[in-house]
């Protein structure tokens, strides 16, 4: 339940995932006794920090479409790089930031510490990655051992065991199996099975018949025959390979839940033993399987029970051979990108190029980089902290989340539409809310790591057995609450239904999301509209499913219930209505948990800016913006991005959030307040009205 999309190609802080730096064993303060320094006060002529005069569309009128008039200045003269499937200065801010964590890292990588400390580990980590002579010189070598035992499986027992040496990897193939804390018992670690095994986004893209999802998988067809020729091998053989691949993948894909059906959080909701599973897919040895990867024998989760049972009849009807043939697949696939030049581009070519539309793979420096932060993201992150999130940022922060809780609490108390007894649950969830500012207070300890700067793929094999040894070891085990699950670089946050927390890394602590020197007004409309999401997540259509102890409760009365949900069909069909091209429009039903936290997100964020601003002077305007204007332009800014046609397809169909435009217009359309800062009268597309307008909270 991030603010941005997670699943894309990883990259650093703002970007969607990644980043990597490290440091010595200096921590910083879990806490700051400073107190909160005071939002600067502006001049009529100051710097408008946090927003970028500049970067307005002044010909476009914002009552017609904010989003060209926020940021419409900027997209015009900046187009998109080549590496990036997306721009704004957010994201330039990332690329930024890069810069940074590359300057860390070369440090790291020319004098690296003792062995198994955390400096030697980083640095030798990017110093092994960034010999790109090494890596293309060993070619397909550094997997060839584990293609070569893959190509010698003959039976289905043969096929468990390279599961499981597969899932050690992270590699999740036909399924995954991941440590969650009970949906019933939160205060434990559980695991669970999820569907996986896909090569392609989503299930629609291999039973559509659409023309866009057959063009797809002609792609990825020519994808998958040219990854297994750079592996070895012969055309036939790609040929009959890939011919398997995609039939697997296929009847996979048949028994699979769609994604909206897959947020419901019941849906997924398959307490079973470890009897019971096999009876269910009787053709696996469950045991065998949960030993080999060091689980417990317990009680655990299904999360789809009709996959299991598919993936079960397939490994027991499917010829051997095709399961060689698809295992091997997947492990180029997942290695490619860390192994030589050929490999490496087409990864990129399919996964970067044809699926979000970016036109050129990004210098190795950043590749690295990214990477490092992906395995090893608590080894670089303490450095990253350590120079780029002083105590005062994070006492200011910490300031802010208690004001956007505060509005919460005010917003909930006066809801006219919600009774009593759920009132009365709602604040008390809300009064449980824990909350993560910038780093964990307990580094994750990684001495036990051998790390190389002659083995790239060793490195990386060896880390991610790491984290998958690190992660199975949580299950059977009272839940940490001190565990994260996106490192401190990282330019995202989320909301942790199970611990209800709400967490945000330093990355995203960092201009133009959140800046020091910013007014409050462009500090709230922009980190603050992000905490305010967050916040929301907890009450939004999946969050609302959940008790104060993150327990799978229904602890709404039936009228509220109906009427949230009446109240929430507004907004699947306010964004029913959004178009990306002609008939290729998102998906309501499947935005709908995002959507309701981006509106919620700016309304708590406004509610806490008046919090914040009571017994001050009034603030001036800056730059002909008054404060009100500022605040909506900083979330207009923020979210502005120019986005490739290709990832917008992609986005629409399996991503949880809307695109950067509609996630500017379509929550500001629906809030008064919006409306009166800019003066927009009735009938203004900014201004939705009567039915046509969405509010929940």
């Amino acid at each position: 339940m991030g603010s941005d999309t997670g699943r894309r190609r990883p990259s650093l802080a703002p970007a969607i995932l990644l980043a990597a730096t490290l440091a010595a064993c200096v921590h910083p303060p879990a806490s700051s006794p400073l107190a909160v320094p005071a939002a600067p006060v502006a001049s009529p002529d100051a710097p408008l920090h946090g927003i970028e005069l500049a970067d307005l569309d002044r010909s476009r009128d914002p009552c017609q479409d904010f989003y060209e008039y926020a940021n419409g200045g900027w997209r015009a003269k900046n187009r998109i790089p080549a590496s990036m499937s997306r721009w704004s200065r957010r994201w330039a801010a990332g690329e930024a930031n890069k810069e940074r964590v590359k300057a860390i890292l070369e440090e790291l990588a020319q004098g690296p510490g003792p062995r198994g400390s955390v400096s030697q580990i980083a640095g030798d980590f990017y110093a092994g990655c960034m010999d790109e002579r090494a890596v293309d010189l060993a070619g397909i070598a550094p997997i060839a051992p584990l293609l070569a035992e893959i190509e010698r499986l003959t039976t289905p027992v043969d096929l468990e065991r390279m599961i499981v040496r597969l899932h050690q990897l992270r590699i999740p193939v036909p399924f995954l199996l991941h440590a969650v804390n009970d949906m019933h018992d939160p205060t434990r670690v559980i695991a669970s099975i999820a569907a996986a095994g896909l090569g392609l986004p989503d299930r629609r893209y291999y039973l559509d018949r659409a023309p866009r999802f057959a063009e797809t998988r002609r792609h990825y067809r020519a994808h998958i025959r040219r990854l297994l020729e750079l592996a070895g091998f012969n055309v036939a053989q790609a040929n009959s390979a890939t011919e398997a691949v995609l039939d697997l993948e296929t009847r996979l894909a048949q028994a699979t839940l769609d994604d909206e059906t897959a947020r419901d959080p019941h849906e997924l909701d398959h307490p079973t033993s470890v009897a019971v599973l096999g009876e269910l897919a009787p053709h696996l040895d469950w045991s065998a399987y949960l030993e080999g990867l060091g689980v417990p024998r317990e009680d655990l989760n299904v999360e789809q029970p009709a996959f299991v049972v598919e993936v079960d009849r397939l490994l027991a009807g499917e010829p051997v051979g095709h399961w060689r043939d698809y295992l091997a697949f997947h492990l180029v696939r997942s290695a490619a990108p860390q192994l030589s030049a050929p490999l490496a581009m087409e990864s990129f070519r399919f996964e970067g190029g044809y699926l979000q539309g970016i036109r050129g793979q990004e210098p190795r420096w950043k590749r690295c980089a990214e990477q490092e932060d992906e395995l090893l993201g608590e080894a670089a992150g303490q450095k990253y902290v350590e120079r780029y999130f002083p105590p005062a940022a994070k006492a200011r922060v910490e300031d802010m989340v208690r004001n956007l809780l505060a509005a919460m609490k005010e917003s909930l108390e006066e809801l006219p539409w919600m009774g009593p007894d759920t009132k009365e649950r709602a604040l008390e969830k809300l009064a449980s809310f824990g909350a993560k500012v910038g780093y964990p207070d307990r580094w994750k300890d990684y001495s036990a790591l051998e790390i190389r700067r002659d083995a790239h793929w060793a490195n990386v094999a060896a880390a991610r057995r790491f984290l998958t040894e690190d992660e199975c070891s949580t299950i059977g085990k009272p839940a940490d609450r001190g565990r994260w699950q996106m490192t401190p670089p990282t330019s995202n946050a989320y909301y942790d239904p199970f611990q209800n927390e709400i967490v945000f890394p330093a990355g995203i602590l960092q201009p133009p999301a959140f800046d020091m020197g910013a007014t409050d007004a462009a500090n709230y409309g922009g980190i603050g509209v992000i905490i305010g999401h967050e916040v929301s997540h907890g009450f939004d259509d999946q969050g609302s499913k959940r008790d104060a102890a993150g327990r799978l409760e229904n602890w709404w009365k039936d009228g509220d219930r109906r009427e949230f949900e009446r109240r929430a069909e507004c907004v699947v069909e306010q964004f029913e209505g959004y178009f990306i091209a002609p008939g290729i429009h998102h998906h309501g039903r499947m935005v709908l948990g995002e959507a309701i936290a981006d509106q919620a997100g700016v309304k708590l964020a406004w509610m806490a800016l008046q919090r914040s601003l009571a017994g001050k002077p009034a603030a001036p305007a800056i730059g002909g913006l008054t404060p009100e204007q500022q605040f909506f332009l900083a979330w207009g800014q923020l979210r502005g991005d120019a986005v490739r046609p290709e990832l917008q397809r992609l986005t629409v169909e399996s991503d949880v959030h809307p695109v950067a435009k509609y996630r500017v217009i379509g929550p500001l359309s629906n809030l008064p307040e919006f409306g009166r800062a800019f003066g927009c009268g009735p009938g203004s597309p900014m201004v939705r009205q009567g039915a046509a307008r969405c509010e929940i909270f």
